[in-house]
């Protein structure tokens, strides 16, 4: 019996994570040794997603694995980074990490992305998801007993009823046929709270909705914290966020 690969596991805090997590950690050929997370320096609430810190914190523990947090700028350019990711891989390599694992379903040029960065560190991409249908994926999610809760939801293809939803039968029903059941385009994005990764559910309150609308960097090569700023109108639309409360 081989030895089983070192890898950290890149964790969103979301249900594509959650589900990629199980499976992996089912997956003899590796070890996770740790969840790594991009945080918002500014707001100490993680990239993308606008979950506090302090729950992030939660679902490792209750998870089981070791928490390595990326302190990112607000409105980081690519090259603050992927500085910054090269320098906690490289010291992830130091311990005998070698493989990096991600919740990607679809999207090719992320992906490529991914692992040519990868590559530069001598690093491999592991993708547990890859390119299995995304209504497959929901409700493998949902029969699992995983539960999770839309955190964010970009206004070009969803208005505000759906932040703070519980992802369930029905609101995979609601959901307008332009969007991906997964949310994979950058539609929305969840905090997932139970299933049979956790020890016990994370526990929080629901707290207040806001609108938050972003503006487009001066600076070209910027990358950015919302949902999904990838199209080239992609300013023109806002973001709803639920904040979420932890509750002990």
């Amino acid at each position: 019996m081989s030895t089983p690969k070192k890898a950290l596991f890149n964790w969103s805090s979301g249900k594509d994570s959650a589900l990629a997590l199980y499976k992996i950690l089912q997956n003899l050929d590796f070890k996770i040794e740790c969840l790594l997370t991009s945080v918002n320096q500014q707001f100490q609430r993680i990239s993308m997603h606008g979950v506090r810190v302090e729950l992030l914190e939660a679902q490792a523990k209750n998870i089981g694995l070791p928490l390595k947090i990326m302190q990112i700028p607000e409105m980081p350019t690519m090259e603050v980074y992927e500085n910054v990711m090269t320098e906690t891989l490289t010291e992830l390599k130091n311990k005998g990490v070698t493989h990096s694992v991600f919740g990607d379903i679809f999207l090719e040029d992320l992906r490529r992305y991914r692992e040519e960065q990868l590559a530069k560190i001598g690093f491999e991409g592991v993708f547990p998801l890859w390119k299995i249908p995304t209504q497959n994926l929901i409700q493998e999610f949902i029969s699992l007993g995983f539960k999770t809760i839309v955190v964010c939801v970009n206004e070009r293809y969803l208005d505000k009823s759906f932040v703070g939803r519980i992802i369930d039968q029905d609101f995979i029903n609601d959901l307008p046929e332009n969007v991906d059941v997964c949310g994979e385009n950058g539609e929305f994005h969840t905090f997932a709270f139970d299933g049979p990764i956790f020890s016990e559910p994370v526990n929080f309150d629901v707290g207040e909705i806001v609108y938050r609308k972003y503006e487009k960097p001066k600076n070209e090569d910027s990358s950015d914290t919302a949902c999904d700023t990838s199209a080239s109108d992609a300013f023109d639309f806002g973001f709803w966020y639920c904040d979420l409360i932890p509750k002990n």
